[in-house]
Parts: C-alpha cells; structure tokens; sequence
C-alpha cells in the first residue's frame, strides 16, 4: 500500500469517518486550514499556501462542485504528503497548485496527492462495501450510482474502481 492510501486512511480513522460521502471542506475545517472559493483561471482547479503555520486552500469556484471536492482532497495531500514547493509572489510562502498539469499525472507529488485524494474520497474498504451492497446491469450502472453516493464524477469513479480492480476497463 502506497504512502497516500496510508496516510489517506489515517486521516478518515482520525476523525471516526466510515460512511461515504467523505466531506473534504468539513475536514479542512477540522485541520484548521481555511478554503477559499475563489476565481481561476479554467485551467487552474487549485491552490495551497502555506506560511507561518496558517494553511488556505483555494478552489476554483466555476469548477463543477464533485470537481471542487477533489481539488481540496488534493491539497490535503499534498499538506498531509508534501513540504511544498517555493514561489515567489511578494512573500517567502510556500505554495502548490492543482491544475491540468497536476491532472495528467507525470510529476511525482502530483500523483501522490491525486492518490491520497482517491484514497480520501473513495476508500477502498468504503468502494467495495459499497459496491457488494449495489444490484447493477453494467459497469456504467455501477459507476453512476457509486459516483452519486460518494458524490464523485463519473469519470474519477471510473479510475478509482479500474484502480481498485473492481472492473477492468473504461465504462462505455
């Protein structure tokens, strides 16, 4: 099991969370660290700062809301993974971004945050309990009413159960 699922897993067991759905902005809440809805540009879906032991998140308000869920799963990875990476705006603050880079998945810290996001909103334990309890005729079935319960797009639930190994391909 990767560092993101463990570290994704400790946090659920932290705060007693074993049903679905998982609310990311109630746990930002619970670590102190303030989310902000705010403008971006579309390509842009996130951001964390941190500096001075204060930690915001910003999320892209005209993102979908199931899109806004896993961009702060997103940055409470990268708080709970990474130290973050230096930016210079007019202040030493260490930053991450989530965008469409982060979304392809080719940097290292990017993929263990869109792990521990998967893990944090899709535990696998949750998935499979979830997805034993469903009566469906076909995968895409399966995928739609799993991405409903744990409020999740379809796209998302579909990697999250190929992941898992739930099913093997692409919904179609």
């Amino acid at each position: 099991m990767a560092k993101a699922d463990i570290v994704a897993r400790a946090l659920l067991r932290e705060f007693g969370i074993d049903e679905p759905p998982v609310d990311p902005f109630e746990l930002a809440r619970e670590l102190d660290v303030l989310v902000v809805p705010q403008q971006m540009d579309d390509d842009v879906s996130g951001m964390l700062l941190r500096k001075d032991g204060s930690c915001v998140i910003g999320v892209n308000e005209i993102h979908s809301r199931e899109r806004q869920r896993f961009t702060v799963a997103h940055e409470l990875g990268h708080l709970r993974l990474h130290e973050g990476r230096p930016l210079i705006l007019d202040t030493d603050a260490r930053v991450n971004y989530r965008n469409v880079v982060s979304s392809m998945a080719t940097d290292r810290e990017e993929i263990d945050a869109n792990r521990f996001a998967a893990a944090l909103l899709a535990p696998e334990e949750m998935v499979r309990r979830a997805a034993q309890g469903i009566s469906f005729r076909t995968t895409d079935d399966l995928v739609r009413l799993l991405a409903k319960q744990f409020l999740l797009s379809e796209m998302a639930m579909t990697y999250r159960l190929m992941n898992l190994g739930v099913v093997s391909g692409p919904a179609h």
